[in-house]
């Protein structure tokens, strides 16, 4: 069998220095926002390259946090994609505002520029681009919107750690950011876990309180906040992957790489890398009519494959009545014709072959 994610060979790769990290941590009982939380966050701000990066509970709460910190609330919009994981939706939601859901572009599935600046309204306060599947938004223009329009940038980057725009990390261009270190992401913990980036001193001091119940002394509460701490044994994981991203990264750049090499001649739409941002392949997705006949060729001789994502959020039922009338052609053609194949760092050029050599199967010359 080929799994989408091979986290077990991954994990052998850096079994020792983790267990070594547990034996610590478990000898000095320091759980909650530990030495290794504290080191993470150091660390993780320093390869973003931004002022402050503080851990949280999950990718989700990241987003929620930002928002909170940032002063959305009730009566606002965000603008962002209809595109994606629920999380992003949800965070919104969490905080009172309203979602306001924009077509994508074609090629690289992210929202654009254009798309944006027509649904701006006078409740319009914030713009979410969601970094798809580890190929970056275009953040100068999106920035450059925000700026001309007084919005809050909050960027999603639960799928791009490690992806840059002319050199500039993602996650480092907005107000705020929200990463997250589901096992399968690119830098990913062994559960939930997530991080929230910033520039803004205030910011930063605001998400600290709300991620632990409202307090930066114990026992003293000045709002009410969330038990959302990123965990001590998962900033172990984290510590030691973060040393390896760039190499994780490389690796799965060259599996997609060489996917696209070889199914180049066949009549798929493999992904799209469009020059400006450095596509970091959390997913590697293709397009094609011929989906379900790919992926039923692909099942049959155990290949991990899957569907990101089959329903687009405006036409999910939590949101369909609200939504109600909302087209957005590209995305319902996009999620109709999409499949993602098994990438991850451990991903050998002979599997890589082997699983292109199944797809040719559906496509006889």
């Amino acid at each position: 069998m080929i799994p989408m994610v091979n986290l077990q060979a991954q994990y052998a790769d850096i079994q020792d220095e983790i267990v070594g990290g547990f034996t610590e941590t478990l000898n000095n009982c320091a759980f909650i926002l530990g030495p290794n939380v504290q080191a993470f966050e150091k660390e993780a701000a320093a390869y973003l390259g931004v002022k402050h990066a503080i851990g949280c509970a999950s990718g989700t709460d990241a987003l929620h946090l930002a928002l909170l910190a940032e002063g959305i609330g009730a009566g606002d919009e965000v603008i962002t994609s209809a595109f994606t994981f629920i999380a992003t939706a949800e965070a919104i939601k969490y905080v009172g505002a309203k979602p306001v859901f924009v077509d994508i572009d074609p090629g690289t599935f992210n929202i654009t520029p254009a798309n944006i600046e027509k649904a701006i309204t006078a409740k319009t306060k914030a713009v979410m681009p969601v970094h798809l599947f580890g190929q970056p938004a275009d953040l100068p223009a999106i920035k450059a919107i925000c700026d001309k329009h007084g919005l809050k940038l909050i960027e999603d980057c639960a799928q791009s750690f490690g992806a840059t725009v002319h050199d500039k990390q993602t996650g480092s261009f907005g107000n705020a950011a929200g990463f997250s270190f589901f096992p399968s992401k690119n830098l990913g913990c062994f559960g939930d876990g997530g991080l929230v980036t910033t520039d803004s001193d205030e910011t930063a001091a605001k998400i600290k309180q709300y991620r632990n119940h409202g307090s930066d002394v114990r026992y003293y509460h000045d709002v009410i906040g969330y038990n959302s701490r990123l965990d001590e044994l998962q900033a172990v994981v984290l510590r030691a992957k973060l040393k390896r991203i760039d190499q994780y990264n490389a690796a799965r750049r060259h599996a997609a790489h060489l996917y696209s090499e070889l199914m180049a001649d066949l009549p798929l739409t493999t992904p799209h890398e469009d020059g400006v941002g450095k596509h970091v392949y959390h997913q590697y997705t293709l397009l094609s009519d011929r989906r379900d006949e790919v992926m039923k060729a692909l099942q049959e001789q155990k290949i991990g494959c899957a569907v990101y994502y089959p329903v687009p959020l405006h036409q999910q039922n939590v949101f369909k009545e609200e939504c109600a009338g909302l087209s957005l052609p590209v995305t319902e053609s996009v999620a109709a014709r999409c499949f993602s194949l098994p990438i991850c760092s451990n991903l050998s050029d002979d599997t890589v072959k082997l699983i292109v050599d199944v797809i040719r199967g559906v496509f006889p010359t």
